[in-house]
């Protein structure tokens, strides 16, 4: 049968693209989620810069409000990935939820704090001892800075099991702090800057460093049978985000604009704050602590080794 030269050279143009159909083809398909702070940075550059694409990943990134959410998202299979607070994947694995770490996030550094526990300017509050019977403000029970809080207590003298906590969220605890509802609050930047700017307030102290000097905060994680039958994948998604994470723990500037826009923030406040390092490897000894805190504390029944909840490779 004769073809005509229009099909001819449609034939031939088809031909052309068809290899670079085929190659975009080829790469696997991900969602993500995670709560929009500053943690997320390295996986927003990775799929900005094309870092996923070169591991095969063609990744679609999702802002969730919640890490509950995120959780949902990804049992659920709405997410193959999702970050979340480490404290929150402490609880479900010790409640036998079958989920496992895949990619470290936040590293909490004691020399960088982002965090601050505040007081009114002229309270007189200073050490553990003088909060017993006192009222603090955390963003959840059970959560981060409920550790921190009763880690800190009990270093400085006091008894933390007669304070009482109530939940707020950040945007609220400096209201609550000056207008007297609490003796004191837990923050984080960019709100512990603006709360210290207006003279209001103090900062007392960072309560996580009573934790450890330097542990994981925020992890990236899957369900184990996710885990389990793709582990290539896991291995390509956990690659890519190490090359990433080491280009923007030493470029921040040039990651202010991408994580304001994803976090709809104003890129002069994200500019000025204390930016988050993010872990290279998923290193045991930077999760153990706060396993162990939040066992000591009653928030889980019993600690557990780090590496029972680490994916294997």
């Amino acid at each position: 049968m004769a073809i005509s030269r229009r099909t001819a050279i449609a034939l031939g143009a088809s031909a052309l693209v068809a290899p670079r159909l085929a190659s975009a083809q080829t790469l696997i398909q991900l969602k993500i989620a995670g709560v929009p702070e500053d943690s997320i940075t390295p996986a927003l550059w990775a799929e900005q810069s094309g870092i996923f694409r070169r591991y095969g990943l063609d990744v679609h990134i999702d802002a969730q409000r919640s890490g509950s959410a995120v959780a949902a998202g990804v049992a659920g299979g709405a997410y193959q990935f999702g970050k979340s607070s480490l404290m929150a994947l402490i609880a479900a694995h010790a409640r036998k939820v079958p989920i496992v770490i895949v990619a470290p996030g936040g590293i909490y550094d004691a020399s960088h704090p982002i965090n601050g526990l505040i007081v009114k300017v002229d309270s007189p509050l200073k050490s553990g001892a003088d909060f017993n019977g006192k009222t603090i403000a955390v963003s959840s029970l059970g959560d981060l800075y409920t550790i921190g809080t009763y880690a800190w207590l009990e270093k400085t003298g006091g008894d933390w099991t007669s304070v009482k906590l109530v939940e707020l969220p950040i945007s609220a605890v400096f209201e609550a702090v000056v207008s007297g509802r609490v003796d004191a609050g837990n923050t984080i930047v960019p709100d512990l800057q603006a709360a210290l700017a207006t003279g209001k307030v103090r900062d007392l102290t960072d309560t996580n460093a009573a934790i450890a000097r330097r542990f994981m905060y925020t992890a990236w994680f899957t369900t184990a049978d996710y885990a389990k039958n793709n582990r290539e994948v896991v291995e390509k998604f956990r690659s890519a985000l190490r090359d990433s994470t080491a280009y923007t723990n030493t470029h921040k500037a040039q990651t202010v604009d991408l994580f304001a826009k994803f976090s709809g923030m104003q890129p002069a406040i994200v500019a000025k704050m204390n930016r988050t390092e993010c872990g290279t490897t998923l290193d045991p000894r930077l999760i153990q602590p706060l396993i162990d805190a939040t066992a000591r504390y009653k928030v889980i029944p019993a600690p557990f080794d780090a590496r029972d909840f680490i994916a294997a490779t």
